[in-house]
C-alpha cells in the first residue's frame, strides 16, 4: 500500500490556488476538468516532492472544485494537512506578511497551525529539531480555532 493524496473540497479555485501555491509554495502537478461531472481536480505537490510527483511517487494534495457548490461546512472535522518546513519562524513570518493568520503560533519552535480559505486546518512542523523559542512567537497567543 502507498499513500497517494489527500483530497479537500474548495469553494473558490483561484483563491485556493493563491493560498496553496502563491502563499504556501506548493506547485501544480496536473489538472483535470470534468465537464459532465461539473468539477475540476487540481493536484499539488510540495517543491521538494516535485520530481517524485512527476514520477507518480510523491504524496499529493488534491483540490476538488465542484463548479456548482461553493460553501462547505466542518473543515475542522477533516483534521489537518501537515507540512514540514525548514524554518518555522521564517515560514510563519512570510505567511503573515502575505495576509495569512497564524492561528496557533510556533511558541515551541516546532509547530504552528494556519487555515486555508476553506477552513482546512494546516499544521506546519519544523523539520528536524525544534528551534529555540523566541519572540514574538513565544509570547504570541492563539487566534481563532485551529
Amino acid at each position: 500500500m502507498r499513500y497517494l493524496h489527500t483530497m479537500v473540497r474548495i469553494g473558490d479555485l483561484d483563491r485556493s490556488l493563491d493560498f496553496y501555491c502563491g502563499k504556501l509554495g506548493l506547485r501544480e502537478m496536473r489538472r483535470f476538468d470534468n465537464e459532465a461531472g461539473r468539477y475540476t481536480l487540481v493536484y499539488l505537490a510540495a517543491p521538494q516532492d516535485e520530481a517524485r510527483a512527476h514520477a507518480d511517487s510523491a504524496p499529493l494534495l488534491e483540490l476538488t472544485y465542484n463548479w456548482d457548490e461553493h460553501e462547505y461546512q466542518g473543515g475542522r472535522n477533516f483534521g489537518h494537512l501537515a507540512f514540514a518546513v525548514s524554518d518555522i519562524y521564517a515560514t510563519c513570518q512570510q505567511l503573515m506578511d502575505s495576509g495569512v493568520v497564524i492561528n496557533r503560533p510556533p511558541r515551541d519552535g516546532r509547530m504552528a497551525f494556519i487555515r486555508s480559505p476553506d477552513g482546512i486546518s494546516i499544521e506546519l512542523l519544523q523539520a528536524g529539531n525544534a528551534l529555540p523559542p523566541t519572540d514574538p512567537w513565544a509570547s504570541m497567543g492563539n487566534t481563532g480555532s485551529w
